[in-house]
């Protein structure tokens, strides 16, 4: 099974995800304003359709956010979450006003960029814009200290590409995509009349692009900035200094001063090095072409605010060229996307009135322990882990926190002053109080009980550094969960999604923190030994993939190996729930064998997605999860359970010889 290939609807022996999936198909096309379409996004659909009514029920409630929500004036959090709701949607939904005005809103920040007489300059502007929405050169934040999860420090990271990823800039096979984003660039610049006339902006994009190239050569690639001990490194103010001698200038700008940056923890410490040769070392960037790159983050970052022109330019590379998508989304899909991201817990808040029975929130919390549970029995009968390092993993499990639903408390946006009509400063004032809020952290130390995702998002996660697996609302609905369901379905479903995200604090990254979050070596060396072995057969197995949409790239076993390992023991132990289930609940042989079948029935469904070809090769280079076909077959291959609920032969499709498959979890 080297790569995907079109057939009728084959047997579950031959392709199990084409097998169920393949009148879905068929018979579904990608929406003209997406570069793929399955399971997920079918309800990302749903979820902006939901966040759509409540945002145009704010608009009639407030006047477009100019009055209370309340008829006596008496505004409560809901009237104030409206409110707010209110005016970013309209603002966004006002295309008139935004076209009207050009680039007027974003004139003081360009003319900022144009003064700027030194590195130092730069670099603080550069820190000012990224306070307010603006993509900079070093990405940062406040996140838990790996070393003492107990407290949250500054994390400096590697930032200032324009493409997905650094290969794009170095390999080959990215050529054509790189002269297209040259294109692009000068495009763009010549758009906001930077370079003079078009020939001198597109002489200016080569040299934005030439400087990106520099700039990405800094970079680490994907597989070792996903190398949890890697990338922490703890320094100090001096030291820091030491390494990057302009950080001062940044910290000044992004507010970071002071005591802020005592202690920092930087990701990727040849990046900062980098940065610094390339801004103040002999052979240093002519300062007229950082300008311009700058320039150029100001107006890419900016372009979903500004008049329709500068929206297709940005589509018209980042759309079509990455992505294959045929036109722009709907401005009221973007109006949705612009609320979710400035007051998501807002809209959170309306969304699980309107669409989260608290059944829901019930059942999953059954479905959680009866995967813990699952977990527990699988670690303490490994026959390739020893008991020291069985008895630590147990501890690590028996910590894990589930969150489901949505947050215990609601994010408080009362210091969020949003203004009616004022589309861009909205939008630099969300952006504002978000980078605030975020860095206000190292003082405050870290909320256990924060979210990360929304509830009207439909993802999960897992959180090493707080040991917490977070389950948002509009991911529980069918294909993933229904309460009409059988319990086999339901566990092929959203129970295999609970068995991902717990496997993620054991996937070869994971395995690195301990219970509390900790980055620790829990592990003996024999152990560590093992996994590796099993990893290593995972990586090749995915290393020989190819997906029908990019025969010619093939996915990257180490770059997904966190998210392969998710699966698969997601998939294995959510099966050993259906087994523990089982024995309390007692069922006859017969229904047995057939809730096996749905049960990886609705594990295939789960993963049923066209993609286009373009968003194919985006994907492989910069997401680290498998193509969706492979995370539904090549994970059913390793099971056992599989091969004896189709029986499965040698010659088969699906066949994967006994000792080949592998067993983690």
């Amino acid at each position: 099974m080297t790569a995907t290939t079109e057939t009728a609807t084959p047997s579950p022996r031959e392709d199990l995800y084409r097998h169920v999936n393949a009148e879905w198909l068929d018979t579904h096309e990608i929406p003209a304003d997406q570069g793929a379409f399955g399971a997920f996004l079918e309800l990302r659909d749903a979820a902006e359709l939901a966040v759509r009514r409540i945002a145009e029920d704010a608009v009639r409630e407030t006047d477009g956010g100019r009055t209370p929500a309340q008829p006596d004036g008496v505004e409560d959090e809901g009237g104030a979450a409206r409110r707010r709701i209110a005016a970013l949607y309209a603002s966004f939904m006002d295309e008139e006003t935004v076209e009207a005005r050009g680039l007027e809103p974003i004139r003081a920040e360009l003319d900022a960029v144009a003064a700027v007489a030194s590195p130092e300059e730069l670099l603080r502007l550069s820190g000012e814009l990224q306070r307010v929405g603006v993509s900079g050169l070093v990405n940062g934040g406040a996140l838990n200290d790996a070393g003492d999860p107990s407290r949250m420090l500054l994390h400096l990271l590697q930032g200032g590409l324009g493409l997905p990823d650094e290969s794009y800039y170095r390999e080959e096979s990215y050529a054509d995509i790189l002269a297209q984003y040259t294109a692009h660039v000068g495009a763009v610049l010549a758009l906001a009349g930077i370079g003079g006339d078009k020939a001198g902006a597109v002489a200016l994009g080569e040299r934005v692009v030439a400087l990106e190239t520099r700039i990405a050569a800094a970079h680490w690639d994907v597989v070792r900035s996903r190398d949890a001990v890697a990338r922490y490194n703890l320094l100090s103010r001096d030291q820091l200094l030491a390494l990057f001698p302009l950080a001062p200038a940044w910290l000044e700008g992004i507010g970071a001063g002071g005591s802020r940056a005592d202690e920092v923890v930087v990701w990727q410490p040849e990046f900062l090095e980098g940065v610094q040769a390339l801004l103040a070392g002999p052979s240093a960037a002519d300062l007229a072409d950082w300008r311009a790159w700058l320039a150029l983050q100001v107006v890419r970052s900016r372009s979903s605010f500004l008049p329709d022109a500068f929206v297709q330019e940005n589509f018209s590379f980042y759309g079509r060229r990455l992505a294959g998508t045929e036109q722009v989304r709907p401005r009221w899909k973007r109006g949705v996307a612009m609320v979710n991201g400035g007051v998501g817990e807002d809209v959170g808040r309306l969304y699980v009135e309107r669409h989260f029975p608290q059944g829901h929130r019930e059942a999953m919390d059954e479905l959680v322990s009866l995967l813990l549970e699952a977990y527990r029995r699988s670690i303490e009968s490994l026959d390739w882990m020893g008991e020291e390092t069985r008895q630590r993993a147990l501890e690590k499990l028996a910590m894990f926190r589930p969150m489901v639903g949505h947050p215990k408390a609601w994010r408080d946006y009362s210091a969020l002053e949003v203004t009616p009509g004022e589309l861009v400063e909205n939008a630099r004032a969300v952006a504002r109080f978000e980078w605030d809020r975020d860095l206000a952290k190292i003082e405050q130390g870290p909320d256990p009980d924060e979210w990360h995702m929304t509830p009207q998002t439909v993802n999960a996660y897992y959180s090493p550094l707080e040991n917490a697996i977070v389950f948002p609302a509009a991911i529980l609905q069918p294909p993933f969960f229904d309460p009409e369901r059988s319990m086999a379905s339901n566990l092929g479903g959203i129970g295999a999604v609970i068995g991902h995200e717990i496997g993620h604090g054991f996937d070869d990254q994971g395995a690195r923190y301990d219970g509390s979050g900790r980055l620790a070596d829990w592990w003996t060396d024999e152990d560590r030994q093992a996994f590796a072995e099993r990893t290593g057969r995972l990586v090749a197995q995915y290393s020989a993939l190819s997906p029908a949409e990019a025969p010619d790239r093939s996915v990257n076993g180490e770059f997904t190996l966190g998210e392969n390992i998710g699966d698969l023991g997601g998939l294995g132990i959510a099966y050993r729930a259906l087994e523990i289930w089982r024995e309390e609940q007692g069922t006859p042989g017969d229904d047995e064998a057939a809730g096996d079948r749905q049960f990886f029935a609705a594990w295939a469904a789960v993963w049923r997605q066209l993609t286009r070809p373009e968003a194919m090769v985006t994907r492989i280079a910069s997401d680290p999860h498998s193509p969706n076909e492979f995370r539904c077959n090549q994970v059913a291959r390793n099971l056992d359970a599989f091969h004896a609920a189709y029986g499965t032969r040698e010659g088969d499709g699906m066949w994967l010889a006994p000792e080949e498959r592998v067993l983690i979890w």
